[in-house]
């Protein structure tokens, strides 16, 4: 595949950081309109995207330089290339700086954390489906060897050196089958949200489709650097993915809990450029036997 996207006279543009940037804009642009159809203050959720974003950036690139702090006191130049350097425990490091960053924000500007996370939901479904469509062109969390017509194979040394991915041998582009499936899934979501019953009911439905993703596609993945648990039955992101759906499943069993004893927000528009925000009272169950 192609791990350099194109070159600006010595510079190196990887197309794994290039595409996944895309995505991550496209996802920003996303969450404007996600914020609209819920009723959210878009330009909160705009800062709150790029707070989280930063964070799980600060986040693994701390956990690299910690994990490499003795390589990096001899050769401080080295840290130029740790943008390069792609890993699950660095993907679960950035998520967790990112979510925790994403709570601190929401609460200080009194965002509903339920309702700010049905809005993040489709953009984050489809950043992940650019950062999996990113890692095929780079090699990254490459897939195991394969013999079917759509294998890939990569032949470039910087595959190897950056990502591991082996040469010459043809490989499941597992990681189209995830971009495929995580795109499929914001579309899903992003129809679903008008509709949605309940705040929180699209993030669970995230969390446990991105769980299914994620836990189905480990089964083509190399398992190198992924770790192993019941003697190989499960790796790493595979038991994070089951936590997902356990937490996806609970979020969305409950459904008879209203968020401030009001229901969904409604958006009705009153003159040019003008938003009213309104709520339906849900009956009571002795008001509906009276009707």
């Amino acid at each position: 595949m192609y791990p350099v996207l194109f070159h600006i006279g010595s510079v190196l543009i990887p197309s794994y950081g290039a595409v996944a940037a895309l995505g991550m804009l496209l996802a920003l642009f996303l969450a404007q309109r996600t914020a609209r159809i819920t009723g959210l203050h878009a330009g909160h959720v705009w800062n709150l995207c790029v707070v989280a974003l930063f964070a799980a950036l600060a986040g693994q690139r701390l956990l690299l330089v910690l994990l490499n702090w003795n390589d990096l006191r001899r050769h401080p130049m080295w840290v130029l290339g740790l943008a390069m350097i792609h890993h699950p425990l660095l993907a679960a490091a950035g998520a967790f700086a990112g979510v925790g960053a994403a709570v601190l924000f929401a609460r200080w500007k009194r965002l509903p954390l339920a309702a700010t996370a049905d809005v993040l939901a489709a953009p984050l479904a489809l950043g992940l489906a650019f950062e999996q469509f990113g890692a095929l062109m780079a090699g990254a969390g490459y897939g195991t060897e394969a013999d079917v017509r759509w294998a890939v194979t990569y032949t470039n040394p910087l595959a190897a050196r950056w990502s591991g991915a082996p040469l010459g041998i043809p490989l499941h582009p597992v990681q189209a089958y995830a971009a495929i499936t995580f795109l499929t899934l914001s579309i899903l979501l992003l129809v679903w949200l008008p509709d949605r019953r309940q705040r929180g009911d699209v993030a669970g439905l995230w969390l446990l489709g991105t769980g299914v993703v994620i836990y189905m596609t480990e089964l083509w993945r190399d398992p190198l650097g992924r770790g192993t648990l019941l003697n190989g039955v499960l790796d790493g992101p595979q038991v994070f993915a089951i936590a997902m759906v356990l937490v996806g499943g609970m979020v969305l069993r409950q459904r008879d809990e209203l968020i401030d004893g009001r229901a969904l927000p409604t958006i009705s528009r009153k003159g040019e450029g003008m938003e009213r925000v309104s709520y339906e009272r849900p009956q009571a169950k002795d008001e509906v036997s009276r009707g």
